[in-house]
């Protein structure tokens, strides 16, 4: 089995002291229901387990009063399988599909004898159908595709060997070449593979791309079967915005035009189909700054924004033409470099950054603006040899009122520093964490 962070996080939930229910969220497909049960089968004596699709009768479980005593019995009995108080988890899988199941989250959580697990891909969009949150009863994790650390491990890359890329990466040294150059392909590998499980358990076993982007085609297809069962509205405006990803980030400054939709689009009839995509796990919003000045929630444009795939497999199996043997190829500025872009943006999710960009005509672009309590830090993407030069870079660096004292250019090339701007190589984006900087930028950065 592939070996995930998330577990991390359940077993913190487990231990505290504080009991609440585990929500565990995202996208379809990304690994959520395994996880839990690797989870549940090492840490209980038993498990109940139920999936509201594959099992929909066992919503009448939570069809009459809702109180605990009433649904443990139905339950049981529905499952035959005895539970022992203190040892046992009860899992209710594809929650969403049973809404009054996570009001009853509450009444269960109060009797205290089992622990309870729920999971679901689509409970940001289907929210207005639950009768009662079970406010402060739950317990959240979001779950993601495969970062690119969680991929090295799949891949048999040793622990030595990422703690000493990580040390580079906090000390400002170069990486070893031959060790760089081989972090390199397998970068290249996670551009074109991606994070779901499934893809990444296929290209570990046979390495055979082919059967890969088929995978991530079906995944695609399974997406697309969302939008037309669960959006309640706007079903062609949403599935013509996810469709267009690839051809919006492969335009000159990456932004997401309506006009490309058609001309006459406006944003306040299109917001709430962005709005669900984002909800649903599937697609990663990236705003645009009035300036790169913190705090950075009162100077978001909201109606000017970039527009990720959640998984940049998925992204290239999207994408027109054999962009996958273009990559292999060491071409990774196929596309105009949007792919490399997309992967930077999803590993910075991961990492717990929320994603923002810089773009105003005849001043400068900066692809991503982050923030770490009170310092700002600018990033620059570059997938070609040319990763020196970035004028809007310096030009932004050099506004002593946006005060981005530091700079981070994530390149092809191996750890560099000239002056405020520091080099590292693509794949080290796995190290930069919204709760981690390194001391010496987090020092220069703050006034």
């Amino acid at each position: 089995m592939l070996k995930r962070k998330a577990l991390e996080k359940f077993a913190e939930w487990k231990n505290s002291s504080e009991k609440k229910a585990l929500l565990v969220t995202g996208a379809r497909q990304i690994g959520k229901t395994h996880a839990i049960r690797a989870f549940a089968r090492k840490n209980y004596k038993s498990v109940l387990e139920i999936n509201f699709i594959d099992t929909p009768s066992a919503m009448s479980a939570f069809a009459g009063d809702l109180n605990a005593d009433t649904i443990i019995t139905a339950l049981t009995a529905f499952s035959q399988q005895p539970l022992v108080p203190g040892e046992s988890v009860i899992f209710l899988d594809e929650i969403q599909e049973c809404p009054r199941a996570r009001t009853a989250i509450k009444f269960l959580v109060e009797d205290g004898r089992f622990d309870y697990i729920e999971s679901g891909s689509l409970l940001g969009v289907t929210y207005k159908e639950v009768p009662s949150y079970p406010v402060g009863f739950e317990h959240v994790v979001q779950m993601f595709p495969l970062d690119f650390e969680e991929f090295c491990w799949a891949n048999g890359v040793q622990k030595e060997t990422l703690l000493h890329i990580q040390e580079c990466f906090e000390k400002h040294a170069a990486v070893n070449d031959t060790v760089h150059q081989k972090m390199l392909q397998l970068f290249r590998y996670y551009v074109i593979v991606g994070g779901m499980p499934a893809v990444v358990q296929s290209f570990v076993d046979n390495h055979d791309i082919a059967k890969t982007v088929m995978i991530q085609k079906d995944i695609l297809a399974l997406y697309r079967q969302d939008i037309t069962k669960y959006a309640k509205k706007d079903k062609a405006r949403i599935k013509e915005i996810f469709d267009r990803i690839p051809s919006e980030l492969n335009s000159k400054n990456r932004r997401f035009m309506l006009s490309d939709i058609n001309t006459n689009a406006r944003m306040n009839r299109y917001e709430s189909s962005f709005i669900w995509l984002s909800d649903a796990g599937v697609t990663l919003p990236c705003y645009n700054l009035t300036a790169p000045i913190i705090p950075f929630k009162t100077n978001e444009q909201r109606n000017l924004m970039k527009v990720y795939l959640n998984d940049t497999g998925l992204l290239c199996a999207m994408t027109v033409g054999n962009v996958q043997y273009e990559i292999l190829q060491e071409n990774l500025e196929v596309n105009m470099g949007s792919i490399v872009e997309n992967v930077i943006a999803q590993q910075l999710v991961a990492n717990g950054f929320e994603l923002r960009y810089f773009d105003k005509k005849g001043v400068c672009e900066l692809d991503f603006v982050v923030q770490k309590n009170n310092s700002s830090l600018a990033l620059e993407v570059k997938s070609g040899k040319d990763y020196r030069r970035h004028a809007a870079l310096e030009k932004a660096l050099a506004c002593k009122e946006w005060r981005l004292r530091n700079a981070i250019v994530f390149c092809i090339g191996n750890v560099e520093k000239n002056k405020s701007v520091s080099y590292f190589p693509l794949y080290m984006v796995q190290f930069l964490k919204a709760d981690f900087l390194p001391s010496s930028l987090v020092a220069e950065a703050l006034w």
